[in-house]
């Protein structure tokens, strides 16, 4: 973070007003809460340039309880290790995970729907961390920043073929944590805080054998809820963002309509785009990840409910998931309307074949029958008069 606000601030940095300000001066709560998010903003704008395929941060809904944090942010605690990063990435729909296991490290477990790997090591920092991959297609890394992240999907995901239906861009959501001690372990503002929780002591509820760990043992379920919420939230920003692509393909023709009194879209294209929208809601509220339901693993276990529906609330995860809903039910109304028409259509289509049809017998059945009509007896029809010479 130093060196990207450094980068940031050149002249700053001469002059040495960055390093006083940021290690040697006890600003007041409020003044130094909007310097730790100026000086967030250009970090992540010095960082965004080099970040590759990576999106710019979007504001999530956490971000507006995030003067929350500001006590602990701006007072730490002699107890209180520093500020860390959480990077979570959503690659694609879906995981294989069968097809990982070749691919990750030998202490890499399973732990109920993810994969942990308790340590990895970035070579950016030389720090190192975990990371928790889930089968909703993303994964979070603790203690690693996202080139940390973007390398490991490019080591161990990509190589090992996991990814069903990649995103043609990630979806990124950031979050920071610290360990004390002496305090609970709880999610205030934009911040965890990772303290005292329930002992990882049934072994339901932990892999078989405990390997070593970069953070504490005693809240490795708690960063598993804390994962498993951000996880979720990061898949449905990323059929947020496939929606809306999908949306704006299909916004021009409620205008091609009004204009040309026509559907603008073939009977084909027009069912694909029918297929489309039902992956959506299948991925929405179908799948066995979906994002409505609490897993089961949280049925017997209300601590770690608390944490996992603390930071789903936050997120707004039901409600964003409530307003994609409404968001597929719109376009499959629009959708019913053009199949309607393209149907009318068709049927007029077929009215004016069936009516060609008919004029088409009916000339031929009055070539045929009119003589008959006209002349009831054969000798006396034009073709069998014989003209009497004198």
């Amino acid at each position: 973070m130093r060196s990207s606000l450094s980068a940031a601030f050149p002249y700053a940095r001469a002059f040495g007003v960055v390093r006083r300000v940021t290690t040697n001066t006890r600003l007041p709560p409020l003044i130094a809460y909007e310097w730790t998010s100026l000086r967030r903003s250009y970090a992540s704008e010095a960082a965004s340039s080099q970040q590759g395929p990576f999106k710019p941060k979007a504001h999530t809904p956490l971000r507006r309880t995030a003067s929350d944090s500001l006590s602990i942010r701006a007072n730490p605690k002699p107890t209180q290790s520093e500020i860390q990063p959480i990077s979570t990435l959503a690659t694609c729909e879906r995981y294989l995970l069968t097809r990982l296991r070749t691919r990750l490290p030998p202490t890499a477990r399973p732990l109920h729907d993810a994969y942990w790997v308790p340590q990895w090591s970035s070579c950016s920092e030389g720090c190192e961390g975990e990371v928790f991959i889930f089968g909703n297609g993303s994964f979070v890394c603790w203690g690693l920043t996202e080139d940390d992240a973007k390398r490991f999907r490019r080591d161990v995901l990509t190589p090992a073929r996991a990814e069903v239906g990649p995103l043609a861009e990630p979806e990124t959501e950031e979050l920071e944590f610290a360990t004390d001690p002496s305090e609970k372990t709880r999610l205030q503002g934009d911040l965890i805080i990772l303290g005292g929780g329930p002992q990882p002591t049934d072994p339901e509820n932990l892999p078989g054998s405990f390997p070593l760990s970069v953070f504490p043992q005693e809240t490795v379920l708690a960063r598993y809820a804390f994962s498993q919420a951000l996880s979720r939230s990061t898949a449905l920003s990323a059929l947020e963002t496939s929606l809306e692509d999908y949306l704006s393909s299909m916004s021009s023709l409620p205008l091609a309509l009004e204009k040309t009194g026509k559907p603008g879209m073939g009977r084909r294209a027009l069912v694909k785009k029918l297929g489309e929208l039902l992956r959506f809601r299948q991925g929405l509220n179908l799948n066995r990840e979906n994002f409505f339901e609490t897993p089961d693993f949280y049925w017997d276990q209300p601590v770690l409910e608390g944490y996992f529906n603390s930071l789903n609330a936050a997120l707004e995860v039901k409600a964003r998931t409530r307003s994609v809903n409404d968001k597929i039910t719109y376009a499959a109304e629009v959708q019913s309307v053009l199949r309607q028409l393209l149907h009318e259509t068709s049927s007029a289509r077929m009215e004016l074949v069936i009516i060609a049809l008919i004029a088409v017998e009916v000339i031929i059945v009055l070539i045929r029958d009119v003589p008959e009509f006209f002349y009831p007896d054969t000798d006396q029809r034009p073709e069998h008069s014989v003209t009497k010479t004198p």
